[in-house]
C-alpha cells in the first residue's frame, strides 16, 4: 500500500516524504473531508507547519482539493484525472449540520463544458442540511 501512495504521489509530481505518505493514508482512509486539525490530531507527534505545507503541495499538485466551509478549510482527496493545472471538483460539498462532516457527493455534477465565453476554472458547489445517516436515527 505504501508503495501504491508513492507511485500516486510521484506521479503527481510529489516527492513521496514520510510525511507525506502519512497524510495521504490519513485522507485515504476517511470518506468525510477533514481539516488541518483533524488530521493533525491523527498523529501523536507532528509539526502543523508541516500538515500544513504538505495539504498546500497536495492542493497544487492536485492530489487534494480544499473545501471551505464558513471560517475552516477542509481537504479530500481529488479524483484521479485531477492535475496541478486543473483540478476538476466539479461536484457538490455537503455539509451535515448533525454530525457536522463535510462529504463529496458525486452524484450531483456540474458539465464543464457550458457554451460560454470565459473560461470557467474553479466552481465551489456548497450545500448544508442533513444527511442520510443522521435522517435515519431521527
Amino acid at each position: 500500500m505504501k508503495k501504491d501512495i508513492e507511485d500516486k504521489l510521484m506521479g503527481k509530481g510529489v516527492k513521496p516524504t514520510t510525511m507525506r505518505i502519512l497524510v495521504y493514508e490519513v485522507l485515504q482512509d476517511q470518506n468525510v473531508a477533514l481539516s488541518l486539525s483533524e488530521i493533525e490530531h491523527s498523529f501523536q507527534a507532528a509539526d502543523r507547519i508541516t500538515i500544513y505545507r504538505t495539504l498546500r503541495t497536495f492542493e497544487e499538485k492536485g492530489v487534494v482539493h480544499s473545501i471551505q466551509e464558513n471560517n475552516t478549510t477542509r481537504y479530500k482527496l481529488c479524483d484521479e484525472d485531477c492535475s496541478s493545472d486543473r483540478h476538476k471538483d466539479w461536484h457538490l460539498h455537503f455539509y451535515c449540520r448533525h454530525c457536522k462532516q463535510t462529504t463529496c457527493r458525486q452524484e450531483v455534477r456540474l458539465s464543464p463544458d457550458w457554451e460560454t465565453a470565459v473560461r470557467i476554472e474553479d466552481v465551489r458547489l456548497f450545500a448544508r442540511g442533513v444527511c442520510e445517516n443522521c435522517l435515519n436515527v431521527d
